[in-house]
């Protein structure tokens, strides 16, 4: 199911151990309906930031990162921002100069922050990601971040990292919280994550529709059969992914799956779970009925107009 449904907007995913057979149940499903295949998903509550700027009199245009884009995103919209060949701002990394932390290993990902960004005839690449992580790392070095993730008994990196999974997989605000507490709890209690959204990054992609071999991919961000948190984050978090990251909601929550727009369901219980994915599947397989019904509708009125 892809594109515009009866369904459309909403994140389907879910989460369970206990290893059933691998093709009965879906571990988790990452998504939204709508626009997915751009990847550029997702209603940005953007920051602004203010820039020192070489000529104050000259109004610049803005550059908007959503909260969720990945780094291969970010890249291209400050390409065609700046007005410069594709590839441009990537290929400037090494000698950017970025103060990323130590176990990023140079890699920017997680820490070039969603917010609107000012630009000026004088920005650079390199000048434009040094804003954005700089701006992301004012942001982590909060006491804030730092005692929750001493709290959580991680490292502001894996903070973020857990972030950029939440941003992700929850279905709104309010449930980020909640898919924080499910990441926490899986890794207290030894279990592999399972989320779709580490799948996708792996492969470049967003979709719903995860496969058993794609589950089954030689890839350190494959979090079905590696245990642990991916290797870097998979996206840029904003405030409320890391406000969830660092101070998840209590509760013994092991899986979840939105079964319908505006319901999703968090659950300690497997076998709760199965039956809050059968009925995800139901209505799934249902908003998939009404769109062939609706594509036989449109056939039959060009069918006529033709005639």
């Amino acid at each position: 199911m892809h594109g515009m449904s009866a369904f459309a907007g909403y994140r389907a995913r879910m989460l369970q151990t206990k290893t059933p057979r691998r093709g009965t149940i879906r571990l988790t499903r990452r998504g939204r309906i709508a626009l997915i295949a751009t990847g550029a998903v997702a209603a940005v509550t953007a920051v602004t930031v203010p820039l020192l700027l070489p000529d104050d009199s000259a109004r610049p245009e803005s550059l908007t990162i959503p909260e969720g884009w990945r780094s291969g995103q970010v890249y291209g919209a400050v390409d065609k921002a700046l007005g410069v060949p594709t590839g441009t701002t990537k290929k400037a990394i090494p000698k950017a100069g970025l103060k990323l932390p130590s176990d990023a290993g140079g890699n920017p990902e997680g820490y070039l922050f969603p917010a609107t960004y000012p630009i000026s005839n004088q920005s650079t690449p390199a000048s434009v990601l040094s804003y954005m992580v700089n701006t992301a790392a004012k942001k982590f070095s909060g006491g804030q971040v730092t005692a929750g993730a001493d709290r959580n008994a991680v490292n502001v990196y894996q903070t973020v990292t857990i972030a950029s999974m939440i941003e992700a997989e929850a279905g709104s605000k309010a449930d980020m919280g909640k898919v924080a507490r499910v990441i926490y709890n899986r890794l207290d209690q030894g279990m592999p994550l399972q989320m779709d959204s580490t799948i996708n990054y792996a492969l470049n992609r967003s979709t719903l529709n995860t496969r058993d071999r794609d589950t089954k991919i030689n890839s350190p961000y494959n979090t079905y059969t590696r245990m642990g948190l991916p290797p870097t984050p998979i996206g840029n978090p904003g405030d409320e992914a890391m406000r969830a990251a660092t101070s998840p909601t209590q509760g013994d929550w092991l899986y979840f799956v939105t079964v319908k727009p505006g319901d999703t369901r968090f659950t300690s219980s497997f076998e709760e779970q199965q039956k809050n994915v059968a009925e995800f599947n139901k209505n799934k397989n249902k908003s998939k009925n009404d769109d062939n019904d609706e594509n036989k509708d449109e056939n039959k009125d060009e069918s006529k107009q033709d005639g």
